[in-house]
């Protein structure tokens, strides 16, 4: 079941974006667990933070990662997925994790509507404080960390394909 590609990475890095066209480009499905997520509670993931808190959203972003059954996918996680470690092991089961890699003032820049996105974020901490708490872990699990600051997504689309040993489809 090793044949999904895993998108990790910082909120605002592209997994979705990246992921989707890189589905396409790879003739492969794709799978967005942020998505699973707000399907399954029926409501923004902004809503179930504010009324639950962070603690519950990572244990219900852990639950739907290691329920995860797929093939010949990319999967875009949530940027919190890697928090809880049961559901870091199954990304890595599943398939390549690869971290995508954003400096912090590029994600600052990109994630500009903190109180909406639903970002796993406890009262009092700063989209830094996230990163810093986070890069180790993305860095940790990652079997590739590709930089995606220096091209647009089509370039980084096809800067993955090469990686995976699957130039892009004519």
């Amino acid at each position: 079941m090793r044949d999904n590609i895993v998108l990790i990475g910082m909120p605002g890095c592209g997994k979705s974006t990246l992921g989707i066209v890189l589905a396409k480009m790879l003739c492969m499905d794709f799978v967005d667990v942020d998505l699973v997520i707000q399907k399954k509670i029926g409501m923004p993931l902004q809503e179930y933070i504010d009324s639950e808190g962070v603690d519950a959203f990572l244990e219900l972003e852990a639950d739907t990662v290691v329920g995860l059954e797929c093939e010949n996918t990319v999967i875009a996680t949530g940027g919190s997925a890697v928090m809880r470690t049961r559901a870091a092991e199954r990304l890595s089961s599943l398939g390549t994790v690869v971290y995508l890699s954003l400096p912090l003032h590029e994600i600052e820049k990109r994630v500009t509507n903190l109180e909406t996105r639903g970002i796993a974020m406890k009262a009092g901490e700063s989209l830094s404080d996230v990163y810093e708490l986070r890069r180790p872990i993305y860095e940790k699990y990652a079997e590739i960390t590709a930089d995606v600051s220096r091209g647009d997504i089509a370039m980084n689309c096809r800067a993955l394909c090469d990686l995976f040993g699957k130039g892009e489809q004519k």
